[in-house]
């Protein structure tokens, strides 16, 4: 595979989580109703990628100056 198709998945895939991650604001702000079949398979999808992004092993994928030391730490001060 060359440098320029890797690249272009690559960008790709970001843009493709970056808008899962803002689709539930999209969807809010716009004021489509949530229960429409189309727009509730869309934010299930929506969730079921940034929750797989959240997964460890996904974590352990990305490059060592994106990941956090203990992903899941965040409020555990308790």
């Amino acid at each position: 595979m060359s440098v320029a198709m890797k690249r272009s998945l690559r960008t790709v895939l970001q843009t493709a989580v970056g808008l899962c991650v803002l689709l539930p604001t999209v969807v809010d702000t716009v004021g489509v109703p949530e229960t429409l079949p189309w727009v509730a398979g869309a934010l299930a999808t929506a969730g079921a990628v940034t929750r797989v992004m959240a997964l460890p092993a996904v974590q352990a994928l990305l490059p060592s100056w994106l990941r956090t030391d203990t992903p899941h730490s965040e409020g555990s001060d308790a």
